[in-house]
């Protein structure tokens, strides 16, 4: 651990460099006795990373700081690292500069200066394997979110002819939906023939459907609703091709035997989740099963995962892993009065996924169910959300750090520790107070 001396700072990393990343060029600083030239500017061609790294082995550099600006930094990062020169990322917020000194050399310099008396901690970035995963699911939540455009646009050009499908289907892309829609597309305007196509299982009747199916028919919604329909069955392709793309991703990655028991889950994460059995994968990748917990389905498993990888061992504790997830209550102290108490206003997506998984335990019987009702009646539903996600991403943590399983709590055992943990309190506060709590005569 570094120490003060005489209130000056001791340098920690001697062979420390700065990279100041650009659109077009990178300009790099090195220590001044190790160059004539210790700012030099390089292109961003890959043969220009490539002198860049051999000017930084020829200099002596070991370990390279390098600002995260969009994903300029992704090829110099892969360059350098190949060449054995350890790169840490680090956060924009946290290199500002003097204001009113603004430029590409001075900023690769401030950040070589900071780099080299240890005043940087880098960002987490999981290994190569996990960033792969977490490229195509990123890819195929962009592909998601297309395939719900083009769902809405279907439903605006049914209304615009006064076709209330929406009004007795509940979800127009199930199997009557659409094969009622393809039905549309190919021809067919009788109300009663279309309305044959139901499913048994839809709820409404066929002359229901069949009265929501008389409308106008113009040309050119009929148009408009083919060439969304179409867009669908692309994206539903494409949809396909990232699934198997996951699951190829993942094969390596599968460990051949875990102990684990053979009973499947009941949260299989609705019809966005892949088409392959997620849950045992992720089970035999990372040795435990996410899903277990409350509120976390196949879904919200997968994307912890790849967005992070069974491996957070660079995160101290369970407290700085919900620190940078944003879970955590914010410290705004100013004359030893707290101000605020807010969570940092953080875009990250495995936090997003618990917070939705948290929502989704409005109802649920479980202790985490319980948790969070008691929770949204002291706090409001949103303080609710954003406490029970910091307590699955805990109880994520421990799994994934421990590889013990969870042990699911019900509400009544949930319940009772609480009334447990209530009475010792007020038991020691009456004492404080020269009191004696005497339960009632039942």
């Amino acid at each position: 651990m570094a120490m003060r001396v005489s209130n000056e700072l001791i340098i920690q990393h001697p062979n420390a460099a700065g990279i100041d990343i650009g659109g077009s060029s990178h300009f790099v600083a090195v220590p001044s006795d190790r160059s004539e030239m210790p700012v030099k500017e390089f292109g961003c061609y890959t043969q220009d990373l490539q002198d860049m790294a051999a000017w930084l082995l020829g200099c002596k550099i070991a370990i390279v700081a390098l600002e995260s600006t969009g994903v300029y930094w992704i090829p110099v990062y892969e360059v350098l690292e190949s060449h054995g020169i350890e790169v840490m990322l680090v956060n924009a917020r946290s290199i500002k500069n003097v204001t009113g000194r603004k430029s590409d050399v001075l900023d690769c310099q401030w950040l070589q200066q900071l780099m080299s008396f240890g005043l940087l901690s880098a960002a987490f970035r999981p290994p190569a394997d996990v960033c792969a995963l977490r490229a195509i699911s990123r890819q195929r939540d962009m592909l998601l979110r297309g395939q719900a455009s083009c769902v809405q646009r279907m439903q605006k050009a049914l209304t615009q002819m006064n076709l209330q499908l929406t009004n007795t289907i509940t979800d127009i892309t199930g199997k009557t939906g659409l094969d009622i829609i393809r039905a549309i597309e190919a021809g067919e305007r009788n109300p009663y023939a279309l309305a044959k196509l139901r499913n048994y299982r839809i709820h409404a009747s066929e002359a229901e459907i069949a009265k929501s199916l008389e409308g106008t028919w113009k040309e050119e919604h009929l148009f408009c609703l083919s060439q969304a329909l179409k867009l669908y069955d692309s994206y539903q392709a494409l949809i396909a091709e990232a699934d198997a793309k996951l699951k190829a991703l993942i094969a390596p990655l599968r460990r051949q035997d875990t102990g684990a028991d053979e009973k499947k889950s009941k949260k299989r994460g609705g019809k966005n989740a892949p088409n392959f059995d997620v849950r045992d994968a992720l089970r035999e990748w990372v040795g435990v099963d996410l899903t277990e917990i409350g509120g976390i389905d196949v879904c919200t498993a997968l994307k912890v995962l790849v967005e992070l990888g069974p491996d957070l061992s660079k995160f101290k504790s369970a407290k700085h892993f919900c620190s940078w997830l944003g879970l955590c209550p914010g410290t705004c102290i100013s004359g030893g009065k707290r101000l605020s108490g807010a969570t940092k206003r953080i875009p990250n997506r495995v936090a997003r996924a618990l917070k939705l998984a948290a929502q989704g335990l409005h109802h649920s019987q479980c202790g985490l169910g319980a948790y969070y009702r008691r929770m949204a009646a002291r706090l409001g539903k949103g303080k609710a959300i954003t406490a029970t996600a910091h307590k699955l991403a805990r109880l994520v943590y421990a799994m994934l750090t421990q590889g013990n399983e969870y042990v699911e709590q019900s509400q009544a055992q949930y319940e009772e520790k609480f009334q447990e943990r209530t009475l010792k309190y007020l038991q020691q506060k009456a004492k404080t107070l020269g009191f004696d709590l005497v339960p009632a005569a039942v």
